[in-house]
């Protein structure tokens, strides 16, 4: 599994990337099933040009999809967030 995510707002306006090939990651087989766990949709955007806001972009077996998810500290929030630090410790 291919992942991607990418940020963008929040009070810098800096942009943060990261790739992760879950295969060759030592910590794939988590992220992966992290993601597994993530079945339902991520929360709807609150309003706010002050939170970052997360696209990610993932190529399994399955194929490709998109997600997306604001940064808000929710509790709804919290296990897409959870993800996203999996992904920068990989990278």
């Amino acid at each position: 599994m291919k992942i991607s995510a990418t940020c963008s707002g929040g009070y810098s306006g800096q942009p943060e990337r990261y790739a992760v090939d879950t295969s060759c990651a030592c910590n794939g087989k988590a992220i992966e099933d992290l993601l597994h766990s993530l079945d339902a949709a991520p929360p709807p955007p609150p309003v706010g040009a002050d939170l970052q806001r997360w696209e990610l972009l993932i190529h399994d077996a399955n194929g490709e999809r998109k997600l997306a998810f604001t940064e808000d500290g929710s509790s709804a929030s919290a296990p897409w967030q959870l993800l996203i630090s999996e992904l920068r410790a990989s990278s």
